[in-house]
């Protein structure tokens, strides 16, 4: 269950408590749920139960209660507990394998509608570049989500946008027509800089990682290889998730969600320590979350800071995939290469909605 289908059943168990009598609130358009804060537990957390006590004239703690005994009899769902003044901190019945194995099934396109929403949207940007990058970003994200975007500038592109930055652009002008939902995209600008001599993956980087309200830093240092400079990490740990896939299978083994520890015998000879992979999953559980945001807010700093926490998150588990010393593939190495192989698959597409390579190799 992702965090998106579990918001969707907390607001069906409110609206169940209102349709039988128990609660007396309009039901909310939506409610968030997010990994639990500190004092909670389990795998997600959510506080509707404060946001309806008002409405409702009722304690959260007893909304919570209500609630709570419509969720712990859902399915897919293991424990729910009231924590502080009303927290819901819901735990989930094999949560990490169906995640995994969503993401293993979507690949890079993990986070995206399903179909098209009929959404028009037109942005328009100013004759500069980083409006230009960016508004192609946002298009990216905008079409992930399902709508359709059309894209102008106010003058006609300079060559080396297209050439060398990848920009796309379908028309320049004032549009004559606006779309039912017109957006300009003013970020602060880049100029006097020119970001193109840095290539397209780290010219892009440096226009799109900081927030639109923020004046980018066009300096060499997005094309050092080293741990200081966040577009490598992001694009090192794409690679490293790559090389694993390519070793494992020259000792004989494949990716298969499942259980990341070693069971049995081979539990005997484990050589090393699996990673706390809590933070990993709740980042990768929360990218359709992220992209939605991103679309939403035409924010694709948002989407770049997350592929960094992502990065972050899964580094440190790859030492402990493959199998080491007198260890031999088992179906917890398979388990662990799948979850390897998710987050893989969220940084390329992440990258991809940036315009930015996800390379095989660094």
């Amino acid at each position: 269950m992702t965090p998106v289908e579990l918001s969707r059943t907390v607001l069906r168990a409110v609206r169940c408590a209102v349709d039988d009598g128990e609660l007396h609130v309009a039901v909310p358009g939506r409610t968030s749920v997010t990994p639990p804060g500190p004092g909670g537990c389990g795998d997600y957390a959510t506080n509707v139960a404060l946001q309806l006590a008002r409405p409702a004239g009722q304690p959260p703690l007893r909304i919570a209660e209500i609630l709570r005994e419509r969720l712990v009899r859902t399915d897919g769902i293991s424990d729910v507990v009231v924590t502080g003044p009303g927290f819901l901190n819901i735990s989930l019945r094999g949560t990490e394998t169906a995640l995994v194995r969503e993401i293993l099934l979507s690949g890079p396109r993990y986070g995206h509608a399903d179909r098209p929403t009929g959404r028009l949207v037109q942005l328009h940007a100013p004759h500069e570049v980083r409006a230009v990058v960016v508004m192609d970003a946002v298009a990216r994200i905008l079409r992930s989500q399902g709508a359709l975007v059309r894209t102008s500038c106010v003058g006609r592109p300079e060559p080396e946008w297209a050439d060398i930055l990848g920009v796309e652009v379908d028309a320049y002008g004032t549009p004559d027509a606006p779309a039912p939902l017109d957006v300009n995209v003013r970020p602060v600008p880049a100029t006097p800089d020119d970001p193109t001599p840095l290539g397209r993956d780290a010219a892009r980087w440096a226009l799109l990682h900081p927030a639109l309200h923020d004046r980018p830093r066009i300096t060499a240092d997005h094309l050092v290889q080293r741990e200081s400079n966040p577009l490598f990490r992001v694009r090192y740990a794409h690679a490293r998730t790559r090389a694993l896939t390519r070793n494992a299978a020259d000792l004989g083994f494949h990716a298969e969600p499942g259980d990341l520890d070693l069971q049995g015998t081979n539990a005997a000879v484990q050589e090393t320590a699996v990673h706390d992979t809590t933070a990993l999953r709740h980042t990768l559980a929360d990218h359709p979350r992220i992209l939605q945001a991103a679309a939403a807010h035409h924010a694709p700093d948002r989407l770049a800071r997350h592929l960094v926490t992502v990065a972050d998150a899964v580094l440190p588990f790859l030492a402990a995939v493959l199998p080491r010393g007198a260890e031999k593939p088992s179906a917890a190495h398979r388990a662990r290469l799948a979850l390897a192989e998710a987050a893989g698959a969220v940084l390329a597409g992440g990258l991809s909605l940036l315009g930015i390579d996800a390379p095989e190799h660094l």
